[in-house]
C-alpha cells in the first residue's frame, strides 16, 4: 500500500465523507550549506522522491481533526481555538500534530487578512520520508498540508508564501528554531534539479544537477540515531551565530567575507569563532559548488563537499560518530565526496558514488556498522525531484 493509499485508508477512520483529493510533499536532502539559511546565508538542498501525503475532507462545521500513520489517535480542535493555542499554550498539542495545526493556524490568519470563509477539515497524514534522518520529514508535513488546504480554502498563495507558512509553523507552533530552507526545497524542487536558495531575499535559482547524465548516485546513509531540533544543540549553534552577529557588528553572519575571519578571531571566545568560521566557510561553499557545477559538472564538487563535513564536525560541532563513520567509509569507499546533512547530532550523511560502485560503498559501510558495534544503517538512493502538489486522480478516489 502506498502512503497515499494509507492515507486514504486513515481518512476513512474518521469520516464516511468523500475524500476531496490527496496532496502531497516531498522531503530533502541538501547538497551543501549547513546552518547558513537561518544566518541569511545560501543554500542548495534538493527535493527527494520520498513524500509524504494527505488525504482531505471538508467538513460541515468548523473544527479541524487530524490523524497520521505516527499516531492513530485523532487530534480536534475548533478553528477558532487555534490562535488560542499557537504559539503560548503549545505544549497542550502532541508534538506531530502541531505541525499540520500549526500550518491551518498560520494559514488563517492569511483567510481573515482576505475575508476568505473557511470550512472545517478532516485530514489524514501519512508519509513514506524516514523520520529522525534529517531528510526533513518535518518540511513534508507542512508543505503537503499547506498545499491542501490552500486550494481547499481558496487562499490562492504563492510557493513562497506557503513556504513562510510553514517556517511560521516549524518556529512558533512547534516551537523549533529552523530557518526557510526545508520548506522552501519542499515546495520548489524540479526533476534533477536542486534549489539555490538565497535565504535573505528567497530568491532563487533552479539549477540541474546532472547527476544521472554524469553517470553519479547521491547515496543517502542514514545512521538511525535520531535527533530533535525543538531542544539541545540547535538553539545553542543558533544562539552562537546571533552572538557572532552582533560581535562583528553585521546584520547576520551572511554579511561577512571569508576575509573577516581574522579579525573576528581576535574579537571572540574561541567557541564562537568556530561556529562564525563554519558559517562564513560555508556559505562560500554553496557559492563554490554551484559556480563548479555550472562550469564542470557534478564530479567537481567532491572536495567541497568533504570540506563541509570536516567544518560541521569540527568547528560547529554537530556531527556524531555514526555520521563520521558513514562519511569516512564511503569516501574511502570510493565516493567523490561525502558529507553529513541536516540539523546534525544524528540523522544522516550523503556520498556522491558512481552509479557503479553503489553496491559496493553500501557494503562496506554496512560492514563498518557492524564491526564498529553501531545498529545497522539505513542505506539508499535518492533523486532530485518534484515539489508539493495535488496528487494524481488516481490516487483520490474515495
Amino acid at each position: 500500500m502506498t502512503a497515499a493509499d494509507t492515507a486514504l485508508s486513515l481518512l476513512r477512520t474518521l469520516t464516511d465523507a468523500p475524500a476531496a483529493g490527496t496532496w502531497s510533499a516531498p522531503g530533502r536532502v541538501n547538497l551543501i550549506g549547513e546552518h547558513t539559511d537561518y544566518n541569511d546565508g545560501f543554500v542548495f538542498p534538493f527535493a527527494i522522491e520520498h513524500r509524504t501525503h494527505l488525504a482531505l475532507a471538508p467538513r460541515d462545521d468548523r473544527r479541524i481533526r487530524v490523524v497520521s500513520s505516527f499516531d492513530p489517535t485523532p487530534v480536534e480542535v475548533e478553528l477558532s481555538a487555534l490562535s488560542e493555542l499557537f504559539p503560548a499554550r503549545r505544549d497542550e498539542i502532541i508534538e506531530w500534530a502541531r505541525y499540520p495545526l500549526g500550518v491551518a493556524w498560520a494559514l488563517l490568519e492569511s483567510a481573515r487578512e482576505t475575508g476568505t470563509a473557511v470550512v472545517g477539515v478532516d485530514l489524514a497524514i501519512a508519509s513514506d520520508v524516514p523520520v529522525g534522518a534529517g531528510l526533513s520529514s518535518s518540511a513534508a508535513i507542512e508543505g503537503a498540508t499547506a498545499v491542501a488546504l490552500d486550494e481547499v480554502w481558496g487562499l490562492g498563495l504563492d510557493r513562497v508564501a506557503l513556504a513562510r507558512v510553514g517556517r511560521r509553523a516549524e518556529n512558533d507552533a512547534v516551537g523549533a528554531p529552523t530557518g526557510i530552507m526545508d520548506q522552501m526545497a519542499s515546495m520548489l524542487g524540479e526533476p534533477d534539479a536542486g534549489v539555490f536558495l538565497d535565504c535573505r531575499s528567497l530568491d532563487t535559482e533552479i539549477v540541474h544537477l546532472g547527476f544521472s547524465d554524469a553517470g553519479l548516485d547521491l547515496l543517502v546513509m542514514d545512521t538511525r540515531v535520531t535527533h530533535a531540533h525543538s531542544t539541545g544543540g540547535y538553539g545553542e549553534r543558533r544562539a552562537a551565530c546571533e552572538r557572532g552577529a552582533e560581535i562583528m557588528g553585521v546584520r547576520a553572519l551572511r554579511d561577512l567575507a571569508v576575509t573577516d575571519l581574522p579579525r573576528a578571531k581576535t574579537l571572540m571566545d574561541d567557541v564562537t569563532f568556530r561556529r562564525v568560521r563554519h558559517v562564513v566557510t560555508e556559505n562560500q561553499r554553496v557559492l563554490d559548488a554551484v559556480a563548479s557545477l555550472r562550469a564542470q559538472g557534478p564530479r567537481s564538487i567532491g572536495g567541497l563537499l568533504d570540506a563541509s563535513h570536516v567544518s560541521m564536525r569540527d568547528d560547529f560541532e554537530i556531527s556524531v560518530p555514526e555520521l563520521d563513520l558513514a562519511v569516512d567509509t564511503a569516501r574511502n569507499a570510493g565516493a567523490i565526496g561525502a558529507r553529513m546533512t541536516g540539523g546534525g547530532f544524528g540523522g544522516a550523511a550523503i556520498a556522491l558514488v558512481a552509479h557503479e560502485l553503489v553496491p559496493h560503498v553500501t557494503a562496506v559501510v554496512e560492514r563498518a556498522f557492524a564491526e564498529a558495534g553501531y545498529a545497522a544503517p539505513h542505506v539508499f538512493t535518492v533523486r532530485p525531484s518534484s515539489g508539493a502538489a495535488r496528487d494524481a486522480a488516481r490516487a483520490t478516489a474515495s
